[in-house]
């Protein structure tokens, strides 16, 4: 069952590793159902707060909740959380079901092997449930990585650049597993650098410039071909000082 609270709530969160601040002062509150796309140029520090999110990371100041429970506090939170990154971190010599059934017993799943199997279907993926990582394309070991991080049905998915390597077939399945996630009351964070992307799937949409969340809209307010014209406006006022950046959109 879902929480009534919030899924995760950020308050006045900062890390800082040395002198530079990854992370700075950055609130926020996402409701069960609710998906953010997170975006903004690299080193912005979206993935940084996505692993203060994950519990990988303690924050140097401020505090996060996830359904209720304290990071800091209470290191069980974590098992909320499943965190999908576009570094697959398989172990290679297993098969594709030994990989998320490995994750479903770590989790104390029921019946890990009937979860591995579910998962890696609604990745369309059960085909290749029994060959080794190893010989699998790189889109196929995301699709493997996604399968794994959601087998034990967590509260709340972080997802970074989860889209990398994929085909088409590979995005529409994963399309499909997160518009399926939020209507059953997950709260997502998606970070990507694809700003059409990020709308198409997200209820709320946020900018992060050096270390801060400048700006946060609901996506029912938002018009896309506007928001890119206006995202880009934003990072290049942000980064003046820099040569290039990266935006990737259709519009």
């Amino acid at each position: 069952m879902f929480p009534t609270c919030p899924a995760v709530e950020a308050s006045g969160v900062r890390r800082t590793f040395g002198r530079r601040r990854a992370v700075d002062g950055v609130a926020l509150s996402l409701n069960a159902g609710e998906c953010l796309a997170l975006f903004g140029p690299n080193g912005a520090g979206k993935t940084t707060l996505l692993r203060l999110v994950a519990g990988l990371l303690k924050p140097t100041s401020g505090s996060v909740r996830v359904c209720g429970h304290s990071l800091r506090e209470d290191a069980s939170a974590r098992a909320h959380v499943g965190l999908i990154s576009h570094q697959s971190m398989l172990y290679r010599a297993l098969t594709s079901r030994e990989n998320v059934e490995f994750a479903a017993r770590l989790y104390g799943v029921p019946d890990p092997r009937a979860a591995a199997l579910n998962a890696l279907e609604r990745m369309r993926i059960l085909d290749r449930a029994d060959a080794p990582v190893r010989a699998l394309s790189r889109g196929l070991q995301q699709r493997v990585s996604i399968a794994r991080s959601i087998v034990h049905e967590p509260s709340v998915v972080l997802l970074d650049e989860p889209y990398t390597g994929l085909d088409a077939a590979g995005g529409a399945a994963l399309t499909d597993m997160l518009q399926l996630l939020r209507s059953s009351g997950a709260a997502l964070i998606l970070v990507t650098h694809n700003v059409d992307e990020g709308l198409g799937v997200a209820s709320h949409a946020a900018v992060m410039l050096d270390g801060k969340i400048v700006r946060h809209d609901d996506c029912a307010t938002v018009e896309p071909r506007t928001y890119v014209a206006e995202y880009r406006e934003l990072v290049l006022r942000g980064a003046e000082h820099a040569s290039s950046f990266d935006v990737e959109s259709t519009a």
